[in-house]
């Protein structure tokens, strides 16, 4: 029974038992052995006579208190000895914070049959049933953000409704949010009128795999309850890929790799299935198995030497599949894994991109020469690249291009709409301008990288901080503009958007500066042509992470109708109206689950919307054993119990008192 204590020297207390009690009890069996004498009583003479008639070594053993307490002392000693433990549920304090887990490992199924989030949610609810009288609680759901789904409050029903509340999603998980909202909401605590003085206790129930681990602080008791098994299996899709070739377009090659993060190898069945777009009818869905590899998966907790034994024995890993086809149009492509047996987790059992159409992105590029140009040009995703004059692109007014870059010229007329980039120049009549005094343009100088932002998909991966300019454009920038990288002496690179048109402004001259010689400069040209024209070249557009929220340019929306008020996103459990506004670009709402989204009407470029987990972090199942950045404790064990420590209590509260009362006992005999 589980409330029954555990004992853990069960065997040594055994052993010593074996040996004190029987000895105990011999000593009461043995015959007192009594001294003749001669006394002149006729009583002491019939006591000796009767001692003398049992010859035996062994008398009968009476009834006897001494012997009832001595037998009750040594058990009492030896049931010490053999350390019991008992398990309890420890009481919160006056004010308590519940952070649960929701992202997208808590939804593996390996706790008494359903999910991580479940059994959060039944221990969380365990707890608020322990509250005291005129202790307040909240709780906090987090993945990667942080909500608080239910303010300070004393009401055991509402708190426990909200729990009940909280939905799994497929995001990834992180602590730090969840940590400073929490921070923020009990420095004052509504319920209760008053600053806390006393700090609160901060309960985290999770599995504890979280990606910001080393970067977690809170000012409060932090008790973390650990939520999962280690014999967790699943088997992952971790990674995919579809690209196109560049001589012959229709010709698809995709990628993917699997990983086994279960205690066992397993082999397991991956299928390809493709869902033509029809142009014609872009809502449409029409999957085709168009084959199946078979993978062999290590545990990737295995170390090299458990591997190396593996491979001794013919078990060679192969977590990688690779499959060709033709494809002549717009697809959605998914990889499935059909390994089942042990898989708690089915977010990560499939994964899908988008491949555009065979359609090679355009390019212009305007300058009056630049050799670091020419010679970027060829590694970039387009065939044929036109390289034109000022003065031509001025007489010739060309617009069918999916971006335009000006080098070292600031164009006196745009295209209505497009991308375009700029090295040293500026588009007419933006609302981003440069800085002029007495009629002059403001140059600064010289300039060093002071900042950039890491997060954005032009400047991912991206070194930049030797990157260093002779001369700068200062720009007066609006607040809808966003600076990319921020400079000693001013903004180096602004993202602005205006219209139907995204301007990307490099604000200085790239033959003044040691940008073209430095390895980010080619890769920086590949992502800005990616980001401006997305899902003209050749790469599938990847699949985007849950809880992304992306941004259709009003470019996009107005090709459909430039009165559009309004569009339906239907997608795994969304189906819902989204108001456009008049306007600016359009940000969808975060995708909480994996799968596919659909706009509807369709908008180029975003006809499908696919999102992956993708990510080996939450789709490996071992659960943390500390807290995560080991802040804290880990209090809550073996299914939401504290271990408490028995022997301590039976030696001071039942082995002492018996054994006072023996020495009561035997005195008394003796003194009578």
């Amino acid at each position: 029974m589980p409330w029954l204590p555990k004992f853990l020297n069960l065997w040594t207390a055994a052993g010593a038992a074996a040996v004190v009690i029987p000895s105990l009890l011999v000593l009461y069996f043995l015959k007192l052995r009594r001294r003749e004498m001669d006394v002149a009583s006729t009583i002491l003479w019939k006591k000796a006579i009767q001692d003398l008639q049992v010859n035996a070594p062994f008398q009968k053993l009476r009834k006897n208190l001494l012997l009832l307490l001595q037998l009750l002392l040594l058990l009492l000693l030896l049931a010490a000895l053999g350390r019991p433990i008992a398990f309890f549920t420890p009481g919160p304090g006056k004010t308590v914070v519940i952070l649960i887990d929701r992202s997208a490992s808590m939804s593996a199924t390996d706790v008494s049959g359903h999910s991580r989030l479940e059994e959060a949610k039944i221990r969380a609810k365990n707890l608020v049933g322990s509250l005291d009288r005129g202790a307040t609680a909240m709780v906090i759901a987090f993945d990667d953000a942080a909500e608080a789904v239910q303010p300070w409050s004393g009401d055991t029903a509402a708190l426990k409704s909200a729990i009940d509340r909280i939905q799994p999603t497929d995001r990834k998980s992180r602590l730090k949010q969840a940590y400073q909202l929490a921070e923020a909401q009990t420095h004052f605590n509504e319920a209760q009128l008053r600053t806390n003085v006393e700090l609160p206790d901060v309960y985290v129930y999770s599995d504890g795999r979280v990606l910001d681990g080393n970067d977690l602080s809170i000012k409060g008791n932090l008790k973390y309850e650990k939520i999962g098994t280690d014999t967790a299996g699943n088997v992952a899709i971790v990674s995919l890929d579809a690209k196109r070739n560049y001589e012959n377009p229709t010709q698809v090659q995709i990628f993917a790799r699997l990983a086994n993060f279960g205690p066992d190898p397993v082999k397991a069945d991956v299928e390809l299935w493709i869902s033509p777009i029809d142009p014609t009818d872009p809502a449409s869905e029409n999957f085709q198995n168009r084959g199946t590899h078979v993978v062999n998966l290590i545990p990737e907790r295995w170390d090299d030497k458990q591997r190396a034994e593996a491979e001794k024995q013919g078990n060679i890993a192969t977590e990688s599949v690779e499959f060709s086809l033709d494809l002549p149009t717009a697809a959605v492509i998914r990889v499935d894994q059909k390994y089942k047996e042990n898989d708690v987790l089915a977010a990560d059992d499939s994964a899908q991109v988008v491949l555009p159409p065979p359609k090679p992105l355009t390019l212009l590029v305007v300058t009056p020469g630049n050799y670091f140009l020419d010679t970027a040009l060829p590694g970039l995703p387009v065939k044929d690249p036109v390289v034109m004059s000022p003065a031509d692109y001025e007489s010739k007014q060309p617009k069918d291009y999916d971006v335009i870059i000006f080098d070292r010229y600031s164009p006196k007329q745009l295209p209505p709409s497009g991308n375009f980039l700029y090295f040293g120049g500026i588009g007419p009549g933006l609302k981003l301008k440069p800085t002029m005094e007495n009629g002059l343009q403001v140059m600064t100088g010289p300039c060093g990288v002071l900042d950039w932002n890491r997060e954005h998909s032009i400047l991912k991966y991206l070194a930049l901080d030797k990157i260093y300019a002779a001369e700068t454009m200062k720009f007066d920038v609006p607040p809808e503009s966003e600076v990319l990288i921020e400079g000693t002496q001013g903004p180096l690179l602004i993202l602005h958007r205006e219209g139907r048109s995204l301007h990307l402004v490099t604000t200085f001259d790239l033959l003044q500066s040691n940008w073209p010689l430095r390895q980010s400069f080619p890769v920086f040209l590949y992502n800005s042509l990616q980001f401006m024209a997305l899902g003209t070249d050749v790469n599938a557009r990847q699949s985007l992470e849950p809880g992304a929220t992306p941004r259709i340019s009003r470019v996009n929306l107005e090709r459909i109708d430039s009165k559009i008020k309004s569009i339906h996103l239907t997608g795994p459990g969304v189906s819902r109206d989204l108001p456009i506004p008049s306007a600016g670009d359009f940000a969808l709402p975060p995708f909480e689950k994996v799968g596919l989204y659909k706009l509807e009407p369709s908008v180029p470029q975003f006809e499908r919307i696919a999102v992956s987990l993708l990510d080996a972090n939450e789709s490996n199942l071992m659960p943390i054993d500390h807290p995560p950045g080991n802040i804290g404790e880990t209090v809550l064990l073996a299914g939401g119990k504290s271990r408490l420590e028995l022997w301590w209590w039976l030696v001071a509260c039942g082995a002492l008192p018996l054994l006072l009362i023996e020495w009561w006992v035997y005195t008394r005999r003796v003194h009578l």
